[in-house]
C-alpha cells in the first residue's frame, strides 16, 4: 500500500490537535508507606473456615490403586472426599475395581501444572501439549473408569508450564471433586472439567475441579503512592486524580522475598477507567514490574515476615534470598488507545533496563506527550518511531454515532459465551450487583466496558470500577448496585458477598446465591431474545485466532502493510456483536417515544420526575405479558429514569440518542431474523492514506573533540528529573475535550447531527428518482437555509418577539404547502430561540404545529422544546382578565363576520347598477365617470405590476384577460370602457409611473394556474398571498402621500440562467434544479441538451443610485428616445393601446430609472449551488464563525457564493431576511449615520431585488431571442438593448405567425415553422435557447405573464411534440432542441413558484 509520508512539524503545532497522552505517572512503595491490612482467615457463611491460601503450587498429580495395595507416595496429598464432605469411590465400588484415588504434590522444584483434562481413550486424542497420566507411581494402569465392557478407559491429562517460567507463573493451586447428585456445585473460582470420571452405568457422576492462581509467600503489601509525574502542573481542563497510584497497583505495592536465582517475571499490563462527577471517563494504562529493594530499609520485623531471618537462630540472616519490590508506570488519556499505551510503556521499561543511552528517559516521555496527537481526519494514520527498533501505529477510530469506549465485545463473547452474555445483559438491565474477576487485569476493563456499553442507550448510573484496588474493596459491601472488576487473587483472602453475582472470566462460570438469582432469560421479549442468542452463537463460532499480539512485537513493515487487513476481520466481528446487542435494545424499547409526556404549561415542583415525563403504565401495558416482570424492574431503575430525563431535556449524548431512535425505526421486533441492513455500519477509516511520521527525539549534537559515548545508564526505573524533560513546542493549554459537547442544547446555534445528515442524504437519493419528490426535497432544504439564518434575522430585528412570530407563520406556511422537510432543524431552531428570548408559549405552539404536521420530534428537538418550556419565564398575570378580553375579542370578530355578507350584498347591488348604467351609455361618445363605490381595476400585466392613480377619486381601471378577470367584475366591463375619458372630467394630476407603482398594490383575484403569481422583488406576504404573512417588500413601506415616494438607492438583478459551453445552450433555473445530483458535495448540474455536467453560475448586477457627490439629476422618463413612451404629466394610455400598456410594465420605467440615469453598475458571477450543497457550506460557516457572521456587512465580500445564493433562494420564496440590507451596508456610498445598536440595519426600502429568468448580459455573437425581437418591433423599451445584428429571417411576420398558431392551439405548426425558418444544423441559425423556451418567452412577452397559463401551454407543447415526433422522429427533435423540459424541471418550477421576469 502506498502511503504519503509527511513529517509532523510546525503544521501540527499550529492546529493544536488533541494529545494522545496527558499524564505520565510512576507509582510504587514510598519510604513511609503504611501496610494494608491483610485478612487470612475469613469465616464462610455456612460455618467452616476458609483455610489459608497455599504457599506453593501443584507440580505433580498421580493416581493410586488402593485395591492393588498401593500407598500414597511421600509428599503427596490424597483426595478422599468431595467438596461437600461426601465419601468418594471412583470405580463405583464394583467388584474387580482398582479403587483409584487422585493424589497431588506441591512444590517449586518443577514448573507448576497449569491445566488438567480427562481423556476417554479411543474416542478422542490428547490435546497438543498435554501429557496422559496412564500409569500409577507403581506402574499399574491409572484407569479411573470401572471395569467391564462398554466403559471407555478414562485417564487424566495435564499440561505443565514452560521451563523457566519463574516464581510468578500461574499454576494450579488446588484440586477438588464434586458430586452433582449430592447437590454440590462448582466452587467459586474453580474450573470444572466437562468429562465425568465415572462414565459407567453404576455410581454417581464425579467431576474434577481445579483452581488456577499465583501461589507465593513471604510478601508484604503496602498502599501505593505516587513517586513521580509529568507534567507537574495540572491541566485546567483535566486535573490529575489523586487516586491514580492505587489503580496503577490495584493489589498494592509489595515487597517480596525470592530465591536468589529466580528470574524477573514479565511485566504485567493492566488498564483502568476513572469516572468523573460529570460522567466523563479517563482511561489509564499501567505496566507493573519488579525492581531490587535494599535490605537496609527493612526492619527486623519486616525481615522476619519475609523469611530473611532464621526462625531457629534468632537474628541470623539466611543466604540465597533476594528482596524485590513492585512498581508501576502509567499513562492517562481521554482516549481508550490501550494497544498504543502498552507499546509505549513497554518501550520505556525496556529502555530503563538496557543501556547506556545518549538520551535520558525523560526526553522520550516529554516527546511522546507533547508531540504525538490523537488521529483525526487530517491525520488518519500516525506512525510513531520511538527508536530504530520500536514503532507503534495509531489509526483513526471508526466513525460511529455510538459512544467511544474501551469495550471489547469479542473478549466478552470469548470469555463468557453466548448464553452467559445474555444472562449478564439481563442482570445489568435489572441493576444487580456484578463482580467480574480474572487473573488477567488487562481483560477486566475491556469486559466491564462492554457490559456497560451493551445496554446502550441506557447509561449505568451506579458505582462502576472496572479494576478495583484492594483499598477500595469496601464497595463490595455497598447497599447499591455496582459493576466492579477485581483480580481473582482477592478471593484467596475473602469470600464473595452473598448478594453479589460473581463472573469468572477465566473459567467462564457465573456464581450467585440461590436467593439472589436474577430473572430468567425467559422473561425477555421472546422473539428479540431468540434473534440475539442465535446471532451471538453464530458469531461465537466464527471467532478465530488472528493476530492478537501486542503492537510492540510487530515489525514496521507489518504495521504499514498488513495491520489493517489482518485486524479488519476482528473489527467487523466486533461491530456485529455490538450490533446484535443494539438491535435487542432497540426492540426492547420500541415505541417508547409515543409515551413521552411533553411539558405544555408553566413548570411546577416535580416537573422533572419520571412520572411526569413518561407514561409508565401505558408503556408497560403495550409490552407482551410474559415480559411484564422484566419491564417492571427496568422502569424502576436509575438508568431508565436518567434516560427519560435525557430524552426530555437533552444532554451531551443527544447525537447518540438520536442514532438510537433511527435504529428503533429500523427494527421489527416481530421478526425472527435480524434486518438485512446492519444497524452499526463499519465505515471507512478515512478516504486519505496520509501517514504522519513522528520521529524520535533528537539526540544532542556532539561537540568537537568530545567523546560521543552514551551518558545515561539505569539500574531500574529512575526518579524523574525536571531539568531533563524537553520543553514543549508550544505553550501548554486546555485541550479540547472529546465528545459531542459542542452541540449542547443550551446553544442556539443550528446544527444537524451526523445521523440527520446521513438520513437527509438517503432521502435525497431516493427523491432524485421521483420528479415531484425531488422538487419537494429541494424546497425543504431551502426552508432549512432560511431557518439557519433565523438567529441572525431575529437578533437584528427591531422587535425580536415579532420576528419569532414571523418565523412561526413561516412554519404554518410550510405546513399549508405540504413542504417535506429533510430534518427537524426548522422546528429546533425556533424552539431554541424561543428559549433564548423567553417565549415558552410560542414554543408550545411550535410543538403543536409540529405534531399537526405529522412530525414526531426526535430526541434533540424534544430536548430543546422541554428546555424552552422549563427554563423560560412564563407570563404572569390574572388569567381571568385575559379570558375576558379574549371573549370580548371573539364577540367583536363575530359581529364583523355577520356584517360581511351584508356589505357584500350591498356591493353587488352597486356593481349591478353601475353595469346597467355603463350598458345604457354604450352609444355615447364618451365614458361617464365611474363612482368610487364601483372601482374598475386593471389587472397586473406579465411583469407583475399595475398602474393606479392614487390622486384620482375614480379608483382604478380594470383589464380583464382571457384567462381570468378581476374579482367582482363581469366580462363585459372591458367592452364598456371607451378609448378616452369624457371631456367634462378634469384629468387628475399625474406623476411618474414609478411613483404610482411603489404604492402597496392590491392584487385582484385570478383564475390562472399556480404559475400566475409573480416572483419579482416584491414581498406580498399578506393573508391573501401565497405565504400568508403580514410582511411587505421594502419598497412597499414607503408612504402613500404624494412626493414621499423615492426610487430605491440600490437595485440588484439576479439571474441563474447559465451557459453550457459544451453545446452553447442556455440552461434555465428549473432545468438546473432538475440536473443537480443528490449529493451535498457535487457542484455540477447536467445540461438537458448534451447531458454533460457543468457548474451553473449565478449572475449578479447591482445598480447604485446613491449620490457619491453632487451631480445632475436623473434624466426625465421621456429621455429614452421612444416617442410612444408615456410622459409624466401627460395623458395616460387607455386599455385598447396594448403596446403602451406593456411599456408601462417595463422594469426600466416602473423602477424610475431611464436611460439617462446616473448609476454605478457592478456585476459578477458566482457558482449557483444546490440547496443541499449550500446548506452544508452554510452549516460549516455558522459552526466555524457563529451565526453572527450572517448579519455582518462583510458577508457579501468574505463569502460571496454563500451570500448571493442565499439571497436568490430567499427572494425566490419571498422569505424576509436582512441580506438586502447587507448589500447596501457593504457597498461604497455615503457613510450611514451612527447606529446605537450593532444590529441596526439600513432602511430596507432603499434596496430592490429583482430575479430575472434570462441572462443579464446577452451574447452579441449569438442569435437574439424572439421575445426581444418582438419588443424591438413593437418599440417597447427594454432593460438592455440588443447589441448584435438581427437575422433577416426573424421578421415580424414570423413572430406574428408563431403567436397566431399558439393562440389557435396549433403549437405544432408554430414549432414546425420555427424549425423550418432556422434550418437544419449545422448550416442553419443556432439559437442558444431551445424551441420550447423561445415560444414560451415570446408568448409571455406578447400576452403578459399574468395572462398566460404555463401549465396549459406545457400540455399543448407536449401534444405538439408527440405529433411532430411521429413524422420527424424524437431524436431529430432533440438534436434541434425542440424537446420540452423534463418532468423534474416542470415540478421544480411548480413548487418554487411562478416564472421569473424576462
Amino acid at each position: 500500500m502506498e502511503a504519503d509520508a509527511v513529517n509532523e512539524g510546525g503544521a501540527m503545532a499550529e492546529e493544536r490537535p488533541p494529545r494522545l497522552v496527558d499524564y505520565f505517572v510512576i507509582a510504587g512503595l514510598a519510604a513511609d508507606g503504611a501496610p494494608v491490612p491483610e485478612e487470612t482467615w475469613v469465616p464462610e457463611p455456612s460455618g467452616p473456615l476458609r483455610p489459608p491460601r497455599p504457599a506453593e503450587p501443584i507440580i505433580d498429580v498421580a493416581v493410586i490403586a488402593r485395591a492393588l495395595g498401593e500407598e500414597v507416595p511421600q509428599g503427596y496429598t490424597c483426595i478422599q472426599a468431595s467438596a461437600g464432605g461426601h465419601p468418594l469411590e471412583l470405580s463405583a465400588g464394583l467388584l474387580g475395581g482398582t479403587q483409584p484415588v487422585i493424589c497431588y504434590r506441591r512444590g517449586r522444584d518443577k514448573p507448576p501444572l497449569v491445566e488438567l483434562g480427562v481423556l476417554y481413550e479411543g474416542k478422542e486424542r490428547p490435546k497438543p501439549g498435554f501429557q496422559v497420566l496412564d500409569t500409577t507411581p507403581y506402574s499399574h494402569s491409572a484407569n479411573l473408569a470401572p471395569p467391564g465392557p462398554g466403559h471407555p478407559r478414562t485417564y487424566l491429562t495435564y499440561r505443565r508450564a514452560a521451563e523457566g517460567a519463574g516464581l510468578h507463573a500461574l499454576g494450579i493451586t488446588d484440586l477438588c471433586l464434586v458430586l452433582p447428585s449430592k447437590g454440590e456445585g462448582t466452587p467459586h473460582t474453580y474450573c470444572r472439567l466437562p468429562r465425568n470420571l465415572n462414565p459407567g452405568m453404576w455410581g454417581p457422576a464425579v467431576y474434577l475441579c481445579y483452581k488456577v492462581g499465583l501461589a507465593k509467600a513471604n510478601t508484604l503489601v503496602y498502599e501505593a503512592e505516587m513517586l513521580g509525574r509529568y507534567p507537574e502542573a495540572d491541566n485546567e481542563a483535566f486535573p490529575l486524580p489523586e487516586s491514580v497510584p492505587v489503580f496503577c497497583l490495584p493489589m498494592g505495592a509489595t515487597i517480596e522475598c525470592w530465591p536468589a536465582h529466580t528470574k524477573y517475571p514479565v511485566p504485567v499490563f493492566s488498564t483502568f477507567v476513572l469516572t468523573g462527577a460529570a460522567g466523563d471517563k479517563v482511561y489509564g494504562a499501567a505496566l507493573q514490574f519488579y525492581e531490587a529493594f535494599p535490605r537496609e530499609r527493612l526492619s527486623e520485623r519486616q525481615a522476619r515476615a519475609l523469611g530473611l531471618l532464621s526462625a531457629m537462630e534468632r537474628g541470623r540472616a539466611l543466604e540465597g534470598r533476594a528482596v524485590r519490590s513492585r512498581r508501576a508506570i502509567a499513562v492517562l488519556s481521554r482516549w481508550p488507545a490501550f494497544p498504543a499505551f502498552r507499546a509505549f510503556l513497554t518501550f520505556l521499561y525496556r529502555y530503563s533496563v538496557s543501556g547506556p543511552h545518549r538520551l535520558p528517559l525523560e526526553a522520550h516521555i516529554s516527546h511522546f506527550i507533547h508531540n504525538v496527537p490523537f488521529p483525526s481526519p487530517q491525520r488518519p494514520r500516525i506512525l510513531v518511531q520511538m527508536s530504530p527498533y520500536d514503532n507503534l501505529l495509531l489509526c483513526q477510530p471508526v466513525s460511529s454515532p455510538l459512544p467511544l469506549s474501551g469495550a471489547s465485545f469479542l473478549q466478552l463473547l470469548q470469555s463468557l459465551g453466548p448464553e452467559l452474555a445474555v444472562t449478564l445483559l439481563l442482570a445489568v438491565l435489572t441493576e444487580h450487583k456484578l463482580l467480574v474477576h480474572s487473573l488477567r487485569p488487562d481483560l477486566l476493563t475491556s469486559v466491564c466496558e462492554a457490559l456497560v456499553s451493551m445496554i446502550f442507550p441506557l447509561h449505568w448510573q451506579c458505582p462502576y470500577i472496572p479494576l478495583c484496588p484492594l483499598v477500595l474493596a469496601d464497595v463490595l459491601s455497598a447497599p447499591v448496585p455496582f459493576i466492579v472488576g477485581i483480580h481473582s487473587s482477592y478471593f484467596d483472602l475473602h469470600d464473595p458477598p452473598a448478594d453479589v453475582i460473581c463472573v469468572d472470566l477465566d473459567t467462564n462460570t457465573l456464581f450467585q446465591a440461590e436467593d439472589k438469582k436474577p430473572l430468567s432469560p425467559r422473561t425477555l421479549p421472546r422473539k428479540p431474545y431468540k434473534v440475539l442468542l442465535a446471532t451471538l452463537t453464530n458469531l461465537y463460532q466464527q471467532l478465530d485466532q488472528t493476530y492478537t499480539g501486542p503492537e510492540e512485537e510487530a515489525s514496521l513493515e507489518f504495521l504499514l502493510t498488513d495491520y489493517e487487513a489482518v485486524c479488519g476481520r476482528r473489527a467487523r466481528l466486533e461491530r456485529e456483536v455490538q450490533g446484535a446487542f443494539l438491535r435487542f435494545m432497540a426492540c426492547l424499547l420500541k415505541g417508547y417515544r409515543d409515551f413521552l409526556r411533553p411539558l405544555t404549561m408553566a413548570p411546577s415542583e416535580g416537573a422533572r420526575d419520571v412520572d411526569n415525563l413518561f407514561f409508565l403504565q401505558g408503556f408497560l401495558k403495550s409490552r407482551e405479558r410474559s415480559s411484564h416482570k422484566l419491564y417492571s424492574q427496568l422502569l424502576r431503575t436509575q438508568m431508565f429514569s436518567q434516560f427519560i430525563e435525557e430524552c426530555s431535556f437533552g444532554s451531551a449524548r443527544h447525537a447518540a440518542l438520536e442514532f438510537f431512535d433511527s435504529c428503533v425505526d429500523k427494527v421489527r421486533p416481530e421478526q425472527e431474523k435480524p434486518e438485512p441492513t446492519p444497524l452499526v455500519e463499519l465505515e471507512e477509516l478515512s478516504g486519505s492514506e496520509l501517514t504522519v511520521f513522528i520521529t524520535p527525539p533528537e539526540e544532542p549534537p556532539a561537540t568537537e573533540g568530545a567523546d560521543p559515548s552514551p551518558q545515561y545508564c539505569y539500574d531500574g526505573f529512575p526518579e524523574l528529573r525536571a531539568e531533563l524533560f524537553e520543553s514543549p513546542r508550544e505553550q501548554a493549554g486546555a485541550l479540547p475535550v472529546p465528545g459531542p459537547s459542542r452541540s449542547a442544547p443550551s446553544s442556539p446555534a443550528p446544527r444537524r447531527t451526523k445521523q440527520e445528515m446521513k438520513v437527509a442524504q438517503r432521502v435525497a437519493q431516493k427523491s432524485a428518482a421521483v420528479p415531484e419528490l425531488w422538487a419537494r426535497c429541494l424546497l425543504g432544504h431551502c426552508y432549512g437555509l432560511w431557518f439557519l439564518c433565523l438567529p441572525a434575522y431575529v437578533r437584528s430585528a427591531p422587535s425580536r418577539v415579532q420576528a419569532l412570530h414571523t418565523a412561526y407563520h413561516v412554519l404554518r406556511q410550510m405546513e399549508s404547502h405540504k413542504v417535506v422537510l429533510p430534518d427537524e432543524v426548522c422546528y429546533r431552531v425556533l424552539m431554541q430561540l424561543c428559549s433564548h428570548y423567553g417565549q415558552p408559549v410560542l414554543s408550545v405552539r411550535v410543538m403543536l404545529e409540529m405534531r399537526q404536521a405529522g412530525v414526531v420530534p426526535n430526541t434533540i428537538t424534544y430536548g430543546y422544546y422541554n428546555k424552552a418550556v422549563l427554563e423560560s419565564k412564563w407570563p404572569t398575570g390574572t388569567p381571568g382578565g385575559r379570558l375576558r378580553w379574549a371573549k370580548l375579542r371573539n364577540v367583536v370578530l363575530g359581529a364583523a363576520q355577520f356584517r360581511q355578507p351584508l356589505r357584500a350584498r350591498r356591493q353587488r347591488q352597486q356593481q349591478q347598477a353601475a353595469a346597467q348604467e355603463a350598458g345604457s351609455s354604450q352609444t355615447e361618445p364618451s365614458l361617464e365617470r365611474p363612482t368610487p363605490a364601483r372601482p374598475l381595476q386593471r389587472q397586473t400585466t406579465w411583469a407583475g405590476r399595475s398602474l393606479r392613480d392614487p390622486a384620482s377619486p375614480m379608483g382604478r381601471l380594470v383589464k380583464s384577460g382571457s384567462l381570468g378577470s378581476a374579482r367582482g367584475a363581469r366580462p363585459t366591463v372591458e367592452a364598456a370602457v371607451a378609448h378616452k375619458l369624457p371631456p367634462d372630467v378634469p384629468p387628475p394630476a399625474r406623476r411618474s409611473p414609478m411613483d404610482s407603482l411603489l404604492r402597496p398594490r392590491e392584487r385582484p383575484g385570478s383564475t390562472a394556474s399556480e404559475s400566475s403569481a409573480s416572483l419579482g422583488s416584491e414581498w406580498d406576504l399578506s393573508e391573501s398571498s401565497v405565504s400568508g404573512l403580514s410582511l411587505r417588500h421594502s419598497s412597499e413601506h414607503l408612504s402613500d402621500t404624494p412626493g414621499s415616494c423615492q426610487p430605491p438607492s440600490l437595485e440588484i438583478l439576479l439571474s441563474s440562467c447559465s451557459l453550457c459551453r459544451a453545446c452553447d445552450s442556455l440552461v434555465y433555473d428549473e432545468e438546473i434544479m432538475a440536473g443537480w445530483a443528490p449529493d451535498d458535495s457535487n457542484l455540477n448540474t447536467t445540461c438537458p441538451f448534451c447531458s454533460r455536467p457543468f457548474v451553473p453560475l449565478l449572475s449578479v448586477q447591482t445598480f447604485d443610485s446613491r449620490p457619491s457627490a453632487p451631480g445632475p439629476k436623473p434624466a426625465p422618463a421621456g429621455a429614452s428616445g421612444s416617442k410612444d413612451a408615456p410622459v409624466p404629466g401627460g395623458p395616460g394610455p387607455v386599455l385598447s393601446d396594448r403596446r403602451l400598456c406593456l411599456a408601462l410594465d417595463e422594469p426600466q420605467l416602473c423602477n424610475g430609472h431611464m436611460g439617462g440615469a446616473s448609476r454605478r453598475v457592478e456585476g459578477g458571477a458566482w457558482a449557483y449551488l444546490s440547496p443541499l450543497v449550500l446548506r452544508k457550506e452554510l452549516e460549516s460557516l455558522v459552526e466555524n464563525e457563529g451565526s453572527e457572521v450572517l448579519a455582518l456587512p462583510e458577508l457579501p465580500a468574505t463569502h460571496p457564493i454563500i451570500f448571493w445564493n442565499l439571497l436568490w433562494y430567499f427572494q425566490r420564496l419571498r422569505l424576509p431576511s436582512i441580506l438586502p440590507c447587507l448589500v447596501l451596508a457593504s457597498c461604497d456610498g455615503p457613510p450611514p449615520p451612527p447606529a446605537p445598536s450593532p444590529w441596526l440595519m439600513p432602511d430596507p426600502a432603499c434596496v430592490q431585488v429583482r430575479l430575472l429568468w434570462d441572462v443579464l448580459t446577452p451574447d452579441p455573437n449569438s442569435c437574439p431571442p424572439l421575445y426581444v425581437l418582438w419588443r424591438v418591433h413593437s418599440q417597447i423599451p427594454q432593460r438592455v438593448a440588443w447589441p448584435g445584428p438581427v437575422p433577416t429571417s426573424l421578421s415580424l411576420d414570423l413572430l406574428e405567425s408563431v403567436l397566431r398558431h399558439v393562440g389557435l392551439s396549433e403549437v405544432h405548426r408554430a414549432v414546425a415553422l420555427l424549425l423550418e425558418t432556422l434550418g437544419p444544423p449545422p448550416s442553419g441559425l443556432h439559437l442558444q435557447r431551445g424551441i420550447y423556451r423561445e415560444i414560451l418567452f415570446l408568448t409571455m412577452a406578447a400576452m403578459g405573464k399574468d395572462h398566460m397559463d404555463i401549465g396549459v401551454f406545457d400540455k399543448k407543447y407536449k401534444s405538439a411534440f408527440n405529433k411532430l415526433a411521429s413524422s420527424m422522429g424524437k431524436e431529430e427533435l432533440r438534436q434541434r432542441r425542440a424537446q420540452m423540459p423534463t418532468p423534474k424541471a416542470i415540478n421544480c418550477r411548480k413548487y418554487f413558484g411562478a416564472p421569473l421576469e424576462c
